[in-house]
């Protein structure tokens, strides 16, 4: 289950970073790209 999690977290990020182009609050989109990269990897990995 963990990996999972891990694996939807990595791939919301990578979908939120297509957002990020055309998304006007970047810091936002930065930050919640930058916590579900992080619980991606840490979930899938471990």
């Amino acid at each position: 289950m963990k990996k999972l999690i891990g694996f939807i977290a990595f791939w919301i990020a990578v979908g939120m970073l297509l957002m990020l182009f055309l998304a006007h609050h970047y810091l936002i989109a930065l930050i919640i790209i930058a916590l579900l990269l992080l619980i991606g990897y840490n979930c899938y990995l471990q």
